[in-house]
């Protein structure tokens, strides 16, 4: 399976956001790839009251754009995540929507863990301010491969990925606009931890750049294997980066490391046993 990983510089033009998009992803079609994945608020990165604004239902022009666009490519897209319409007028959802060759929508995911910190002088973000959390952990088909997806700040919380390996994730999809100073850190280690960790391929695509208002991405899209070996990464800019990526590899670490099926969640079940007492 080819998959290219598609990085863009999205503002608050949200037409010129999609049109970018749509352009990338026929580049990744002329590439030969049977997957492209855009990144995180693919269609709008500006103001939050702006952001609340512009986001839509699904179906509405944005998904119906993707929809035709994987129609007409006949490649599978996973849509970044757009800003969906929520459950009240101040709240928008953080959506990623899979499409198949067809056009369909076959996946939808809402963003679980949403990005509330305070790292003095360096990041402040509250994203719950306008952004409702989902609570539905989801994985879908492609081609008789299972595909996990997540968005962004989810990347900190392994056992989401673990709960979509455990569903039989073998591609984990990680749309994301992390930002620089935390990026340059922890982006590369964490993505790779997470193959590492669940041997799986992780697919990552991420904004890149200066944003309204004041914010910079990191970029570095990639693509890495269940070894944790890096296979593409995109260079700075908006671009792409490709790679093939072949599951008989996955299946021969799989079992000769088998580190997922030698688990024991009879030791360490879901939620842990209160601390015995000591004298």
């Amino acid at each position: 399976m080819r998959i290219a990983v598609l990085q863009v510089n999205s503002r608050d033009n949200k037409a010129e956001n999609i049109r970018v998009a749509l352009e990338l992803v026929e580049r990744a079609a002329a590439a030969g790839a049977d997957v492209a994945v855009l990144p995180e608020y693919v269609d709008f990165l500006g103001p939050k009251e702006a952001g609340v604004a512009v986001a839509e239902p699904i179906p509405g022009p944005t998904s119906e754009a993707f929809a035709a666009k994987a129609r007409e490519l006949g490649i599978w897209l996973l849509g970044g995540s757009i800003r969906e319409q929520g459950p009240d007028p101040e709240h928008i959802y953080n959506t990623s929507l899979l499409f198949n060759r067809q056009g369909e929508i076959v996946a939808k995911y809402r963003k679980i863990h949403l990005y509330d910190v305070e790292l003095t002088g360096n990041v402040s973000a509250q994203e719950s301010a306008t952004v409702a959390p989902g609570c539905e952990v989801v994985t879908a088909d492609i081609e008789g491969h299972i595909a996990g997806l997540s968005i962004c700040y989810d990347l900190r919380f392994p056992e989401l990925y673990r709960a979509l390996t455990l569903r039989g994730a073998e591609i984990l999809f990680v749309p994301a606009a992390f930002m620089l100073f935390t990026g340059k850190d922890h982006w590369e280690v964490l993505l790779r931890a997470r193959a590492i960790e669940n041997q799986c391929f992780v697919v990552a695509a991420g904004q890149y750049g200066k944003h309204e208002p004041d914010v910079t991405c990191y970029g570095r899209s990639m693509i890495i294997d269940p070894w944790g070996t890096v296979l593409a990464t995109a260079p700075d800019g908006v671009g792409m980066a490709i790679a093939d990526i072949d599951f008989a590899q996955l299946r021969r670490i799989r079992q000769q490391l088998p580190s997922v099926a030698n688990r024991r969640p009879d030791v360490y079940p879901a939620e842990p046993r209160p601390a015995a007492a000591t004298a």
